[in-house]
């Protein structure tokens, strides 16, 4: 017997003694109820029960119990063309099938989905009946015809297609007319969501990562987050009742918000007299001056700290960069206006295309831009800090520099 029945059955029988025993038994009683359990949980025993019971169950990958848990339609198995069209449906998705029915008899659709020592489902080897399948359901009770096609019946729905008056449904129209839709829950879809989103916020590299930013450590990876989000719950205190995706998920699954994205103009402010002091504010970076002044307080300097250091420099450097380039993108010859005639020469050079050429043909006017950033991190820091002279040591002072220098290519 291949090891994952071998501990399916070492499951239920666990599960069924301990539903049945209770402590006032003696040992004789609770030895005579393992002896019926182990008696009703043997493959002879068993296997012709669930081909039976598979029938009370039906796969489909859009159960109807979603939209009421009293309705009853004709089970839907999507078979959709997988096309790289860029939408999230269930063809271009690799996900389970859920099952729904009888909740009695989700131990048979537990049973077909176990992984087998060669990769493949038990409910593959029935539907091809490999001779693995054989081996396995070799039965004196029953032919392995009798039990394949029993618990095949899981697949098979009524013929008839029908819906239920409890379903959602909408009028859309076609052709001059309208068509009746009755609108169905992808299961597999919204519990594959909830996976994702689970792993995106509690896998154990995001709860490291949390952590390493309460002490204010540096973290190599980061972490995202997601806000927002509202919960929504299907079946009350018996979400077995709706599907078996619906039971192992405790009936929760997440709705994400589907509404327009709130933007605020952002005017990038053309520099008068210095780009430092008239375009860079000082407000926009204080969260990353604040995390850079408490690394920079902390006593130990080890290998992590150094890099979270280096990491809210380069940072800091990405964002004056970024309004570089939303000013060079104004049209070229706009520092020759009037009111522009106190902003120094080399930063006309560095930020209006009217100078591309001679911002191509010297570095003189870098030279002077990575001078002028280092002092501005350095002067925003302690601003921020409301310190009185500069609390930074010459080294750092120049290390800052070398960071902004590597960023050459960049600033030019």
């Amino acid at each position: 017997m291949d090891d994952a029945i071998k501990v399916f059955f070492t499951e239920q029988k666990i599960k069924k003694v301990k539903g049945k025993i209770i402590a006032s038994m003696s040992g004789e009683e609770k030895a005579e109820i393992e002896k019926e359990v182990e008696k009703k949980l043997s493959m002879d025993n068993w296997l012709p029960d669930a081909a039976r019971r598979a029938g009370q169950l039906s796969m489909a990958s859009h159960p109807s119990k979603f939209s009421h848990p009293s309705s009853k339609t004709s089970p839907v198995i999507a078979k959709a063309v997988k096309k790289a069209d860029g939408f999230l449906r269930t063809a271009n998705s690799e996900v389970a099938l859920d099952v729904f029915g009888n909740g009695g008899a989700l131990d048979v659709y537990k049973f077909l989905s176990l992984k087998l020592e060669d990769g493949k489902t038990l409910m593959e080897h029935v539907e091809q009946g490999s001779e693995k399948a054989r081996k396995e359901f070799a039965i004196s009770t029953r032919t392995f015809k009798d039990i394949q096609e029993g618990l095949l019946a899981i697949k098979q729905g009524d013929d008839k297609v029908f819906t239920s008056g409890k379903v959602k449904q909408v009028y859309f129209p076609c052709d001059g007319d309208y068509h009746l839709l009755s609108i169905l829950t992808p299961s597999g879809l919204m519990f594959e969501l909830r996976n994702r989103v689970d792993d995106i916020r509690f896998s154990e590299e995001t709860k490291e990562a949390r952590k390493l930013k309460k002490t204010s450590d540096h973290s190599d990876t980061g972490f995202d987050d997601l806000f927002n989000l509202s919960m929504i719950g299907y079946g009350g205190t018996k979400p077995h009742n709706i599907s078996d995706l619906n039971s192992q998920n405790g009936g929760k699954g997440y709705l994400l918000p589907c509404l327009p994205p709130e933007l605020q103009r952002r005017d990038v402010r053309l520099p008068r007299y210095n780009f430092f002091t008239n375009s860079l504010w000082v407000g926009r970076f204080k969260d990353s001056f604040s995390r850079l002044h408490k690394l920079m307080q902390q006593e130990r300097n080890n290998l992590k700290i150094r890099q979270g250091r280096d990491s809210i420099l380069r940072g800091i450097i990405d964002q004056g960069i970024n309004v570089m380039w939303s000013i060079r993108n104004h049209k070229a010859g706009w520092s020759q206006k009037e009111q522009y005639s106190s902003l120094p020469l080399h930063q006309k050079i560095w930020l209006d295309n009217l100078w591309l050429q001679e911002r191509e043909d010297s570095d003189e006017w870098l030279n002077k831009i990575i001078e002028e950033f280092s002092r501005w991190i350095v002067l925003s820091h302690d601003k921020l800090q409301k310190k009185q002279g500069s609390s930074w040591r010459d080294d750092e002072m120049l290390h800052v520099k070398s960071l902004v220098e590597q960023s050459k290519e960049a600033l030019r």
